[in-house]
């Protein structure tokens, strides 16, 4: 069995699957072709690419009994002990612009385990009205 996965593939090149595969869902091909025919249209599928992507899966002798091919993707085929998996590379957020860099005071005092700076005299003091105005 044969499957062949487009992205963003232009038209022509989905058509000229349709020949040879059947298409099960948008852009997802599924039929049984010997390895010549399957050869030729991989071929066929990097040469009309263009900007999509594509994936081929196909049965071959083995524990696995499958391989992979890829073209202009971000998942690479990799082989381990015999065993053909897809290597997903790690996303990297982005930092926000729109923050500002560093740390936030409180973050900073929590890091260093500093406490918030005292009051001059040593402790909090509240003045009442009296003393505001005997005072001016």
């Amino acid at each position: 069995m044969t499957v062949i996965i487009l992205t963003a593939c232009p038209e022509g090149l989905r058509g000229h699957l349709t020949q040879w595969l059947l298409e099960i869902s948008a852009g997802v091909y599924v039929g049984h072709v010997n390895a010549r025919i399957r050869q030729r249209l991989w071929a066929k599928v990097i040469e009309m690419a263009g900007p999509g992507r594509a994936i081929l899966v196909h049965e071959q002798p083995g524990e696995q009994r499958l391989s992979f091919l890829v073209h202009d993707h971000h998942w690479t085929p990799v082989d381990l002990d015999g065993i053909t998996l897809m290597r997903r590379p790690t996303e990297r957020s982005l930092p926000n612009p729109a923050l500002p860099k560093g740390w936030s005071k409180a973050s900073k005092r929590r890091r260093f385990g500093r406490k918030a700076p005292p009051t001059p005299g040593g402790g909090t003091t509240v003045q009442t009205n009296s003393e505001q105005n005997s005072d001016s």
